[in-house]
């Protein structure tokens, strides 16, 4: 069976994944990249070093955000959402950032880029953390899926 993501269903994709991709685009250059996330129901929360995601982001903070579940070929769910970037100076907004960031449920065995200091899981303080943190607004959502023998249901 093939169809359409519910909203329900969307948001709680969005929740339960922690990569997606961010799709950006400027100066004739389009780039797609993974991220590790964080989702509040609002905002994706990102955190980075420069680099060419975010000198795209800051000329063309308009993108393109999709994350996906896959068990095999004909059991799998997407969900694309279109938003806008803003990067978060030193403060309260991203303390904040960085808080939702650390409080992540990860899987066990995590990569570097995941660990926000070398501590990690154990709280630091997150004024300290390097690196560029940003958010993205999102908007409009849509969510596709193939299930073989029925159909996905989260609970937001």
């Amino acid at each position: 069976m093939f169809g359409k993501l519910t909203t329900n269903e969307v948001e709680g994709l969005i929740h339960e994944q922690f990569i997606g991709r961010v799709g950006c685009h400027a100066d004739d250059t389009t780039y797609v990249v993974p991220i590790s996330y964080a989702y509040d129901g609002e905002y994706i929360y990102g955190h980075t070093l420069e680099g060419m995601k975010i000198n795209i982001m800051r000329k063309n903070p308009k993108i393109c955000f999709e994350v996906d579940s896959t068990t095999n070929l004909s059991n799998w769910q997407s969900v694309i959402a279109w938003g806008e970037f803003e990067e978060l100076g030193a403060g309260f907004e991203r303390n904040e950032a960085l808080r939702k960031l650390e409080a992540r449920k990860l899987p066990m065995l995590k990569s570097e880029t995941m660990k926000l200091t070398p501590e990690w899981p154990f709280p630091s303080d997150v004024s300290e953390i390097d690196g560029i943190v940003f958010r993205i607004r999102l908007g409009e959502k849509t969510g596709r899926f193939e299930k073989s023998g029925g159909r996905y249901f989260y609970a937001t």
